[in-house]
């Protein structure tokens, strides 16, 4: 279920990259990305109440909150920056650099999660590293 979801994932992010584009023309990138943010947050809560799981929040522990609130940090971080760079950019460039967050996330996992990096994963990140250079020069 957990390939289906990431394929999911993919395509919803490949939308969001193309409707965002689109939508962005004359609008601050900003209010864009705040514009945005509400309905993440509209349609987040919303699945907390349809599936009935708003108790758990009283036992999310403080390490929990802390590293969700550093997250949530990032992401409104990641956001910003990626909405303005699809403004000022080509969204086929942008995206493609944006995704080497899956080579930085890699070596993340592999140096603070302890997660183990084989050949076939240095391979891979070497083919996105390669395969990005090759899409944005």
């Amino acid at each position: 279920m957990w390939l289906v979801l990431a394929f999911g994932a993919s395509v919803f992010a490949a939308l969001t990259s193309i409707l965002a584009k689109i939508g962005i023309d004359g609008v601050n990138a900003t209010l864009a990305t705040a514009i945005r943010t509400c309905i993440v947050l509209l349609m987040s809560w919303g699945m907390v109440f349809i599936t009935n799981t708003q108790a758990g929040i009283l036992e999310i522990g403080k390490r929990s909150w802390l590293f969700l609130i550093l997250s949530g940090i990032c992401t409104g971080a990641s956001w910003l920056c990626y909405y303005k760079a699809l403004q000022m950019g080509e969204a086929s460039k942008v995206v493609s650099i944006d995704k080497l967050s899956v080579v930085i996330t890699m070596v993340l996992a592999a140096v603070i999660l302890h997660e183990t990096f084989t050949l076939k994963s240095a391979v891979g990140c070497a083919l996105i590293g390669t395969g990005t250079l090759l899409m944005v020069l």
